[in-house]
């Protein structure tokens, strides 16, 4: 069991930009190898430790009193004692983290404040700042003052969002930061990376480590004469990117914005970027679930073979869990926050809207162990895309409606619970019961498409006579 991380993508949209005024963030968690189980859980301050340690460093930190402690969600792994990675989370005043995605730095930076060992990392950052902040940009100066003082092992992006904005922040060297408020009418697709672009030290909507402009000058790491692009200045751009990282982009920029300009490998692809209409959850979860549908790349497309392996796509067998953390504008503080939710590989999983404000998470996702069990969504979303994988064709026709349906019977509980929780005082426990009809539903029908994919798979069996 490994617990190392090697990639994810992160997709941010602003209030203005959605379908019905809510911010969201969202990304997908994937390891280096294999199965990772991930468990999903919601953390009440007297479970908060005192004093945290890392696993995998030395970093140490002693945390706030439980009194300044908020609950909130999180997605942590389910080895026991291979470190938290609580990796999502909404807190119980509405505002959501999601840490880390993998980026990049380049010689330069590393070269003048290298990467710092025993510094903080992905296993630590939702468990040291979600349950202490009380909006996503408190979310931005506690992190950078952590990395200041502390140090990172890692060059990581991280995303906080609140009912009215998103921050994005991405480190560079072993304590240098900066980060983005996503314009409220924008959305921003990020693969493993330094994206921000066009940095404006001076304006309301950026924040950055002391004296980073600075540095940059004084070690005249800047190739513009003028205007600061941190991605040139800071990050990478190398023929790994060309086919690692940059494709993503393209496509989700091409999926959201259909005049979108330029190339699977083009290094200068958009920060920020608008779309033509307004985006959905569906949207987001079609994104982390894509593999280049509609183009020559799609691995399970049909084709040149060289083109169907040239990019990697956002969905993977490596991916063990991905989010979609909504903050909504239009109903009671109370129903704001929802950890939509898909475990396993995410072109074989469905996404569930699960409440936020809740004593509990469902069993199906909360216990999951390192040990195979077809009892848990985990597990048996895996195990379904194993045999998904062998006969795509035979498995998305009959996954198609599958999700449509898990879908809209979440909605439906969803729409219900919100017109009764808005009239009752008992919201956390009223809330807690439909994650969990919304959860029996999802295995349910999971365990129904499992058992066709294996109809389906018995009719092909070689020892026939």
């Amino acid at each position: 069991m490994t617990n190392k991380r090697s990639s994810c993508t992160m997709i941010l949209v602003g209030k203005e930009a959605t379908l019905d005024g809510s911010t969201m963030i969202a990304r997908e968690e994937d390891s280096s190898n294999g199965a990772n189980p991930k468990r999903f859980v919601v953390i009440e301050p007297k479970h908060q430790p005192k004093e945290y340690h890392s696993t995998f460093t030395n970093f140490s930190l002693n945390l706030p009193a439980k009194k300044d402690t908020l609950r909130y969600t999180a997605t942590p792994d389910a080895h026991v004692g291979g470190g938290i990675f609580g990796e999502s989370g909404i807190n119980e005043l509405n505002v959501a983290m999601t840490a880390t995605e993998t980026t990049t730095a380049n010689a330069r930076i590393l070269g003048i404040d290298p990467l710092v060992k025993d510094g903080i990392g992905e296993e630590d950052m939702l468990t040291v700042v979600l349950p202490y902040i009380k909006s996503a940009k408190e979310g931005v100066l506690r992190l950078g003052k952590l990395i200041e003082q502390y140090g990172t092992c890692e060059i990581n992006g991280v995303a906080f969002s609140d009912s009215d904005e998103v921050w994005y922040l991405e480190t560079y060297g072993g304590h240098q930061w900066a980060s983005v408020k996503i314009p409220d009418d924008a959305y921003v697709v990020l693969p493993n990376r330094s994206n921000i672009t066009d940095f404006d030290f001076e304006a309301s909507d950026t924040l950055a480590s002391p004296g980073l402009k600075e540095l940059i000058d004084k070690y005249q790491l800047n190739p513009q004469t003028s205007g600061y692009n941190l991605r040139q200045i800071l990050g990478t751009s190398t023929q790994n990117d060309t086919r690692y990282n940059n494709p993503r982009a393209w496509y989700g920029q091409k999926y959201l914005t259909k005049d979108a300009q330029g190339l699977p490998t083009d290094q200068d692809l958009p920060f920020i970027c608008h779309a033509d209409r307004k985006i959905s959850v569906e949207d987001l979860k079609f994104l982390l679930s894509s593999h280049y549908q509609n183009t020559p790349y799609d691995p399970y497309g049909k084709g040149d073979e060289a083109l169907k392996k040239a990019f990697r796509p956002m969905a993977l067998d490596r991916n063990q869990e991905g989010h979609i953390l909504q903050i909504r504008n239009q109903v009671p503080d109370a129903l704001k926050g929802v950890h939509w939710l898909f475990v396993g590989p995410n072109t074989f999983s469905c996404a569930v809207p699960f409440y936020a404000n809740i004593n509990d998470t469902p069993k199906t996702y909360r216990d999951v162990s390192d040990d195979f069990d077809l009892q848990t969504q985990f597990w048996l979303t895996r195990a379904l895309a194993v045999l998904g994988d062998r006969d795509y064709a035979a498995y998305s026709a009959l996954a198609e409606q599958t999700e449509r349906d898990i879908l809209a019977f979440c909605r439906h509980i969803q729409l219900k619970t919100d017109l009764k929780v808005s009239q009752r005082k008992l919201a956390r426990k009223y809330l807690t019961d439909a994650n969990k009809k919304m959860a029996d539903y999802a295995f349910e029908q999971t365990n129904i498409l499992f058992g066709k994919l294996v109809a389906k798979a018995a009719e092909k069996m070689t020892l026939k006579f």
